[in-house]
C-alpha cells in the first residue's frame, strides 16, 4: 500500500531576491513524499504566480490525484492525473526517488547515464541600483559565474551591468531580463552585453512578444525562460533564441525534462538548467539534466538563509552529487 504526505514549506530568503517582477523574502515550497514497501521517496516543486500557480492550487491538485497516486499511479500514468509545471514534478520526482530507494541503485544508474559529476553553478545577483549591485559584483567577484538580474530599460541596465562588470572583472556573466526589456531596446542592449564579455541573455522579451528576436542580429546567445515549458512548441523557439532553459517546475517533472532536453539538442539550442529559489531536494533532480549543459543555474539552496539538512554540499560555485538521503 501506498501512502502519500503532501506539505507546504516555507524558507526564509538570505535578505530579498528581487527580479523585474517584484521582491519575495520566503521561498514558498510543496514536498511530495510517497512511502511504499518501507521505501519513502520525496519530491519538491516551487508553485510560480507568473504561471497562475498557487500553493494552494498545487496542494489542490495533488489532493485530487490522491486515490490515483496512492493506487499505484506509475510515472508514465503521471501526465494524465496532473497538468504540467509544479504539482506534476514534485510527484515525479518522488517516485523517481521511491523506485531508485526500492531498487537500492541510484537514480543515474537507472537511467542509464554514467556517474554524475560536480558541477559549476551561476550565484545570481538580485536586481537593484547600479551602485549596490556592483557592491554586490565586487563581494561575488570569487565566483567564477554570475548571473545578474535585470530588465528595467535601456539606459538603467547598461549602467547597472558597467558597474557589475567593474565589481566582478574576471567573472562570466548570464542577464536575465525576466521579460522586462522591449524590442527597439534590444540592439543596444545586446551590443553592450557583447562589449562587457556577457555570455548569455535570458528571455529578454516578455513570452507574447517575443517573435522581435526572429531575424535579429544577436551578438550574445539569446536564451528562452518563459518562452519555453516542455517540448509542445520547442520548434517555434528555433530562429528565435540560442538556447532554453529547462526548469522542472515547468517541464512538470524529472520525466519530461531529460526528454525536452534530448529533443532541443537535435534542434541545435545549448542547454541552460536553471531552478525556482528553493531548497537542495528541488536542486537535485536538476543536477541530473545539467549534466552537459553548456550553462547550469542551480544556485537555489545558496540564497535561502539555511537548506535542507542533508543538503548538496557547495564549494564555492561548485555543486556535488546529493547524499543518497536527500533524493535520488
Amino acid at each position: 500500500m501506498r501512502k502519500l504526505t503532501v506539505k507546504h514549506e516555507s524558507w526564509p530568503i538570505a535578505g530579498s531576491f528581487t527580479i523585474s517582477r517584484g521582491s519575495k523574502t520566503i521561498a514558498e515550497v510543496v514536498v511530495v513524499t510517497l512511502e511504499e514497501d518501507g521505501a519513502v521517496g520525496r519530491g519538491e516543486c516551487v508553485p510560480y504566480g507568473r504561471y497562475g500557480e498557487t500553493v494552494d492550487g498545487v496542494l489542490r491538485a495533488l489532493e485530487a490525484a490522491r486515490p490515483r497516486i496512492e493506487g499505484g499511479l506509475g510515472r508514465d500514468e503521471v501526465p494524465e492525473a496532473l497538468e504540467p509545471r509544479a504539482a506534476r514534478n514534485a510527484l515525479d520526482c518522488a517516485l523517481w526517488d521511491l523506485e531508485a530507494k526500492k531498487a537500492g541503485k541510484p537514480i543515474w544508474e537507472l537511467l542509464g547515464m554514467s556517474e554524475p559529476q560536480p558541477l559549476v553553478t551561476a550565484y545570481t545577483l538580485s536586481l537593484d541600483t547600479a551602485e549596490a549591485m556592483g557592491r554586490s559584483a565586487e563581494k561575488s567577484a570569487h565566483r567564477p559565474l554570475l548571473k545578474v538580474k535585470l530588465g528595467r530599460g535601456s539606459e538603467g541596465d547598461i549602467e547597472r551591468l558597467r558597474a557589475i562588470r567593474l565589481g566582478a572583472p574576471a567573472s562570466r556573466l548570464i542577464v536575465d531580463a525576466n521579460e522586462g526589456w522591449k524590442p527597439d531596446e534590444l540592439p543596444s542592449l545586446l551590443a553592450a552585453c557583447a562589449e562587457l564579455g556577457v555570455v548569455m541573455v535570458e528571455q529578454p522579451l516578455p513570452a507574447s512578444d517575443d517573435e522581435a528576436l526572429r531575424g535579429l542580429r544577436r551578438p550574445v546567445a539569446v536564451c528562452a525562460d518563459e518562452s519555453a515549458h516542455d517540448r509542445h512548441g520547442l520548434a517555434t523557439l528555433v530562429g528565435k533564441y540560442d538556447a532554453l532553459n529547462i526548469k522542472l517546475d515547468k517541464t512538470g517533472g524529472l520525466t519530461e525534462a531529460l526528454a525536452l532536453a534530448r529533443d532541443a539538442r537535435g534542434h541545435g539550442l545549448q542547454l541552460m538548467v536553471g531552478c525556482m529559489v528553493a531548497t537542495s531536494l528541488s536542486m537535485a533532480p536538476a543536477a541530473l539534466v545539467a549534466q552537459g549543459a553548456e550553462v547550469v543555474d542551480l544556485d537555489g539552496p545558496l540564497l535561502l538563509a539555511k537548506d535542507r539538512e542533508p543538503g548538496i554540499r557547495f564549494e564555492g560555485n561548485t555543486l556535488f552529487w546529493p547524499p543518497r538521503e536527500l533524493w535520488g
